[in-house]
């Protein structure tokens, strides 16, 4: 006579047990992981997005557009064009309310919201928008294009690389800053030459603008994004 052999109830249990708990310790790793990627790569399209956009908005002018030739806030109509199909939003809101909404943002139902950024250490509730109110657009692909082009030679660009909807919404995380040069280079802030240099990435600072000096050490630093506040 053939034996059967099969698992008890108790078994089955247990095994389970033991399978929720290995799922428990390494599924957050494997989600942290995820994001860091995405923001890894998201940064890097940015970058090459923007940039791109600028070259093209070259070609378009006949001229190299650098942060002296541009007037105030000439910037945005020379570039956005130069962009896949954007959705306008004005200086700063999708109903061009300058210094407070912040454009795309939207609850889970889809509802217009007030979207505030932290800044890198997170220790301040909300940035300053002086950096970022001479014009917004957003992309196909959800990345927010914000601009500051108040005085020349001032010239600001930052991307909210997977849009103000989607979380961690703080500058050094998921909101990076790049400036167009003199020379007309789109430099990422915090590299040596920028307004920001070394200077404005604090783990601890609770300034509002603590982060935008982050973008060079976030593309350079190959830990950068494994260790982020």
């Amino acid at each position: 006579m053939v034996k059967k052999f099969g698992f008890t109830f108790a078994e089955v249990l247990i095994t389970l047990g033991i399978i929720g708990v290995i799922a428990a310790l390494t599924l957050p790793s494997l989600i942290q992981k995820k994001q860091t990627k995405e923001l890894e790569t998201g940064l890097k399209v940015a970058y090459s997005l923007i940039n791109q956009a600028i070259i093209n908005a070259n070609n378009g002018a006949g001229e190299t557009l650098t942060s002296k030739n541009v007037e105030y806030r000439q910037f945005k109509s020379l570039i956005m064009p130069y962009f896949d199909n954007p959705t306008d939003c004005s200086w700063g809101g999708n109903k061009g309310v300058t210094n407070s909404i912040i454009c795309g943002g939207a609850d889970d139902s889809g509802n217009e919201v007030n979207i505030k950024y932290k800044n890198f250490s997170k220790k301040s509730q909300s940035i300053s928008t002086r950096y970022i109110d001479d014009g917004q657009f957003v992309l196909k692909n959800g990345m927010l294009i914000m601009i500051e082009n108040e005085k020349t030679p001032t010239v600001y660009l930052t991307a909210d690389i997977n849009g103000a909807s989607k979380k961690p919404n703080a500058w050094g995380h998921d909101v990076f800053t790049f400036q167009l040069m003199d020379n007309g280079k789109l430099l990422p802030m915090g590299q040596e030459g920028t307004d920001f240099y070394n200077r404005e990435c604090s783990e601890t600072s609770t300034g509002n603008i603590n982060g935008i000096g982050c973008t060079y050490k976030a593309l350079t630093d190959p830990n950068y994004f494994k260790n982020l506040p």
